[in-house]
């Protein structure tokens, strides 16, 4: 009950202005206070409780259709899709809504309707400073539209943007949320999605790869790696079964650069299996081959050097 009682207070808000003209005259007759002045915004007090309820009966459609789908399950990507759909839309609605609520309540006053016929009358300076001053603005809220409509990201997509790994968490109209791996909040305008790169890793599926980095010297024996990353791969609940992977990437003066690639279910299962393997994998080599260990080499050649003589 408790979650329509928004619902029901500006539905009995609406019998009262409904009611409004014998009210009004009971209270004036009954009171010394002339309460007549109430009916010339009966039309108003209308206009506002009928957005109000417009607005809720909104929300309620909204969340009761949304409940179909579960955004908690690994395979999401139809529920995340329909999510930031109807949010987005839901959002277009509700400020549609309180413009022309607002617009009609303000023509209702002499002053406002006649300094508006003025304005248009004399709209080209006027106009040009609105519009430019209004440009990002209204660029912004019609970002946030094509991104409803073409959705190049979805709610809790992974993405890297400005060089921070995080999940989108809010997607409004005018700015995005995104939550970055170490809770912090990235606040985006919309119009940066469509004007700038940046990374989605979650576009088409859930499912993630993860990199780990590993150096080491010249001597470790890169089967054995191999062999150790699999083993732990196959004890682990974290990996998907899919990606297995060990290559020699890169060759530098001291160290040899080996990257392993493995798949996990989602984003941050991947992050956890890309921590776990990064460990084991130096425990693995500080217990087994300690002599791989990165190291700086220096030679000595004694045959040139002459004992000094004292």
């Amino acid at each position: 009950m408790k979650k329509y009682t928004n619902l029901i207070i500006a539905g009995l808000l609406l019998v009262l202005v409904i009611c409004l003209n014998p009210l009004t005259r009971l209270l004036t007759r009954l009171t010394t206070l002339d309460f007549t002045v109430l009916i010339s915004q009966k039309q108003n007090f209308m206009i506002a409780i009928s957005a109000w309820i417009s607005i809720e009966v909104l929300h309620k459609l909204k969340t009761r259709f949304l409940k179909h789908y579960d955004i908690s399950q690994e395979d999401n990507l139809h529920s995340r899709k329909i999510y930031t759909q109807f949010n987005i839309l839901e959002k277009v609605m509700i400020f549609v809504i309180i413009i022309m609520a607002t617009g009609l309540i303000l023509l209702s006053f002499d002053g406002i309707r006649k300094f508006g016929v003025g304005l248009f009358a004399s709209a080209g300076v006027a106009g040009i400073i609105l519009g430019l001053s209004a440009q990002k603005v209204v660029g912004a809220l019609l970002a946030g539209i094509q991104i409803a409509i073409t959705q190049p990201f979805r709610i809790d997509d992974a993405v890297v943007v400005e060089g921070e790994w995080g999940w989108i968490e809010e997607i409004n109209l005018t700015y995005v949320v995104v939550r970055v791996w170490d809770k912090r909040r990235l606040v985006l305008p919309s119009s940066y999605f469509l004007e700038k790169p940046f990374q989605n890793w979650t576009r088409n599926n859930a499912d993630i790869m993860g990199t780990i980095f590993l150096y080491t010297d010249y001597n470790i024996p890169f089967d054995d790696l191999r062999t150790e990353l699999t083993r732990l791969l196959e004890g682990s609940d974290l990996w998907d079964g899919k990606v297995n992977v060990l290559q020699v990437t890169e060759s530098k003066e001291t160290t040899v650069e080996s990257r392993i690639l493995v798949s996990a279910r989602n984003s941050p299962i991947a992050w956890d299996l890309r921590v776990y393997i990064r460990e084991k994998m130096i425990e693995y080599i500080q217990k087994n081959y300690p002599d791989s260990l990165p190291r700086t080499r220096v030679v000595i050649e004694g045959r040139n050097l002459k004992p000094q003589q004292h």
